[in-house]
């Protein structure tokens, strides 16, 4: 199995249809050992069942990444109870409710601050926590989305702060990558998770993004997740600094997609079924 033998900490899964948990799921088919972190009490009863069908009941940790002594604390707690860890998954994003809902000029200079901090900073401050548990060959994986180098309504404050992740995806690869360690980013396409439901008139994004990619579909956290194994593996040893989109090809479109109508007649898909 690819990845028998591999530890790696996900951080940030949510329930069973995050793309997290794809992503678990991939790596664990794999033969990799987890361990996992959940926010708060209320994600605790949804995260601890997760890691005991990946049998990482052991290794379950609460971490808010915008708690110090909580970020203080998690590296002497994987090395206490796991040990060295050969991968890190960094699935964590936020943005006040407002900045997602109110125009993006409307954005406060604060929820600027919390969303850089939470969705960005996070990836930075995370990977220095776990330097000394992280092996000298370790792959270090963020989730992104085409919202950042790209404008997509309603993702507002979330878009720059992608394109920040993506940005500090490239800097960090040059600097980890003299150790070996290896930095990147998986840029989905939309999928119908806990995360997405902030997003205003997400139904119709899903139904754009399934009328114009290549594909003519959506994809599924399992996709992501085999995607993410590749990256998070050996089989992706000189891969690093890279966004690799898992979107059905929707990214490479530049403009909609066409079809024949009733009359047989080539239009553009403004209408979205």
């Amino acid at each position: 199995m690819i990845m028998k033998g591999k530890k790696g900490l996900i951080v940030g899964l949510a329930n069973n249809k995050s793309i997290a948990y794809g992503i678990a799921k991939a790596c664990s088919e794999q033969g990799a050992e987890l361990a996992f972190t959940y926010l708060n009490d209320a994600l605790k009863k949804r995260v601890e069942p997760i890691a005991k069908e990946f049998d990482a009941g052991d290794y379950v940790y609460e971490l808010d990444v915008s708690n110090e002594e909580q970020m203080a604390a998690i590296a002497d707690k994987i090395a206490k109870d796991f040990g060295k860890i050969d991968f890190l998954v960094h699935s964590v994003a936020f943005a006040p409710k407002e900045a997602l809902s109110e125009p993006f000029m409307k954005t406060t200079k604060e929820a600027f601050r919390v969303a850089m901090d939470i969705s960005v900073y996070s990836l930075i401050d995370l990977t220095n926590r776990l330097e000394s548990v992280l092996s000298d060959n370790a792959s270090i994986l963020t989730l992104s989305y085409l919202g950042g180098p790209k404008y997509v309504a309603n993702y507002n404050v979330m878009g720059v702060a992608k394109a920040a992740l993506e940005s500090t995806v490239r800097y960090m690869a040059v600097d980890l990558g003299t150790k070996g360690q290896r930095v990147n980013a998986i840029s989905a396409g939309p999928i119908k998770t806990l995360a997405a439901a902030g997003i205003g008139d997400f139904s119709q994004i899903l139904k754009w993004n399934e009328a114009n990619a290549p594909l003519k579909r959506n994809v599924t956290i399992e996709e992501v997740g085999n995607s993410a194994m590749y990256l998070l593996s050996d089989l992706a040893s000189g891969v690093t600094g890279e966004v690799h989109y898992v979107d059905s090809g929707y990214n490479v479109m530049g403009m909609a997609a066409v079809e024949k109508n009733d009359e047989g007649k080539t239009v553009l898909c403004w209408d979205v079924k």
